[in-house]
């Protein structure tokens, strides 16, 4: 079930809080609230776009709300509607059933759906990309004693390599075979993994750093909550990591938690990049009124969601774009307009 959402500047920032990091995450509650003001629709020749990212405790919605308030303040021909999501999974899906028109998925994904693995093998359309939404490294945690690098990790370990059915799992596990052979496969959802580490129901967990700038407010509570050490990753198994064409190894200085009890001098981890797509048909002039409208209004977006800022730098809308996925029409359209558009790209046939 998803939920709705059409405001306009006013109430959303009333709702939420503008540039706030009370919701940040990537995944979180399976059962999200409705927000509704009432009063709130797509009008006689708007055309209505709705997007999909993640869960309502996540600032993936709570910036994608930002993006619809931002839109829907500024035009008429566009509609946006900000939904929830379960990931990356669900929201092809979405796109499949005709439920969605704009959902954002990370490159792992991306690689599955072009190549047909299932569950996307039956799809009845091509994905093209529109914009570039951000990064996240994922690095391995803990508070339990002993352990100091993924490669303690035993076949009795709980480790929780973010929740099952999450986008990201599959190449979390696959990245951890490079390390270890047999592990306690748990599954916690963020926000529940500092009382689970707590509790001892949980050895190793998952952080993530939105666009090394940003730690999510579940990370900030696990190491408010326990004594949270950042784990080591063998060189062998980072070098194992940058050779594998389906992996993006990225490290980040450990200073920059300074809340963690340890961290290594940079820590590595496994990077995703998290894109909106859509359906290769979505009609063009929806897709060109949303990208024209949110591009003329860049330099306010932060004050929706901090998450937004880099979309102040018009580059940054086509960054970490994924190999082999081509571009709506619309988009690539729009992009050579504003001059950013790159050769190696691919524009599709829509």
């Amino acid at each position: 079930m998803s939920d709705r959402i059409g405001l306009g500047r006013r109430a959303f920032l009333t709702a939420s809080g503008a540039g706030t990091l009370g919701l940040a995450g990537c995944i979180g509650d399976d059962d999200p609230e409705t927000i509704d003001e009432g009063g709130n629709g797509s009008s006689d020749g708007e055309s209505t776009l709705r997007m999909r990212t993640a869960t309502s405790t996540t600032a993936a919605y709570a910036a994608n709300q930002g993006i619809a308030a931002a839109v829907n303040d500024d035009t008429d021909q566009v509609f946006v509607e900000a939904q929830t999501s379960p990931g990356t999974e669900a929201n092809i899906g979405a796109l499949n059933s005709g439920e969605a028109e704009m959902v954002y998925i990370q490159n792992w994904s991306a690689v599955d759906v072009r190549e047909g693995v299932e569950p996307f093998g039956d799809l009845d359309f091509s994905i093209n990309q529109v914009f570039h939404y951000y990064d996240l490294p994922w690095f391995f945690c803990s508070a339990t004693e002993g352990l100091d690098s993924i490669a303690d990790i035993e076949a009795e370990t709980t480790v929780s390599p973010t929740p099952r059915g999450s986008g990201t799992a599959t190449a979390v596990e696959h990245a951890l075979e490079y390390v270890i052979d047999e592990y306690d496969r748990v599954s916690e959802d963020y926000g529940e993994q500092a009382s689970a580490m707590n509790e001892g129901r949980l050895d190793v967990g998952m952080g993530t750093y939105m666009n090394y700038e940003i730690v999510p407010g579940w990370l900030q509570e696990m190491m408010g909550t326990v004594d949270l050490s950042l784990l080591e990753v063998p060189e062998e198994a980072i070098e194992a990591w940058e050779d594998d064409e389906r992996l993006q190894a990225e490290s980040f200085p450990g200073e920059d938690l300074e809340e963690a009890a340890a961290a290594p001098e940079e820590v590595w981890g496994v990077e995703f990049s998290y894109n909106f797509v859509c359906r290769d048909d979505l009609e063009y002039d929806t897709v060109y009124g949303f990208l024209e409208t949110l591009y003329e209004g860049r330099e306010g977006l932060a004050e929706y969601h901090a998450l937004l800022n880099p979309l102040a730098d018009e580059e940054f809308w086509v960054e970490n774009a994924y190999e082999d996925v081509p571009f709506h029409p619309a988009a690539a359209d729009f992009y050579e307009e504003i001059d950013v558009w790159r050769e190696e790209f691919e524009r599709g046939e829509g």
